[in-house]
C-alpha cells in the first residue's frame, strides 16, 4: 500500500504564488510516477503535472511555463510550485501514484492523496 498526503494549498490573490507538497509513504519501489491532478466540483478531473523518478517531466497545457513539478526521490516527496496563480487554477489539487513509468491519464493512477483546495481570487 501507498499512501499520499498533500499539503500547501490556501487561498491566495491572482498572480501569487503557492507551493504544494505530497508526502509519499509505502512500499514504492524504485521506478514511479508521481502526478498532480485537479478537479472542480462537477467536472472531471483533470491532468497537470507529472514526474517520472528517471527524469520526464510532463506538463498540461495549461500550466507551462508557471507550474513546475519536482520532487526527491530518496526523501519520497513531491512539489508543485505554482506561479503566476489565476482564478482558473482554483480547484482541488490531488497527488497521484503509480508503481509505472505513465502518462496523464488518472485512470492508471493507482492511489491518490485526499486533496489539497487552491482558491485565487481576482
Amino acid at each position: 500500500q501507498v499512501q499520499l498526503v498533500e499539503s500547501g494549498g490556501g487561498l491566495v490573490q491572482a498572480g501569487d504564488s503557492l507551493r504544494l507538497s505530497c508526502a509519499v509513504s509505502g512500499r514504492t519501489g524504485i521506478l514511479y510516477t508521481m502526478a498532480w491532478f485537479r478537479q472542480a466540483p462537477g467536472k472531471e478531473r483533470e491532468f497537470v503535472a507529472g514526474r517520472q523518478t528517471g527524469g520526464n517531466i510532463y506538463y498540461a497545457e495549461s500550466v507551462k511555463g508557471r507550474f513546475t513539478i519536482s520532487g526527491d526521490n530518496a526523501k519520497k516527496s513531491g512539489y508543485l510550485q505554482m506561479n503566476s496563480l489565476k482564478p482558473e487554477d482554483s480547484d482541488v489539487y490531488y497527488c497521484a501514484f503509480s508503481r509505472s513509468y505513465i502518462d496523464g491519464n488518472k485512470d492508471e493512477y493507482d492511489y491518490w492523496g485526499q486533496g489539497t483546495q487552491v482558491t485565487v481570487s481576482s
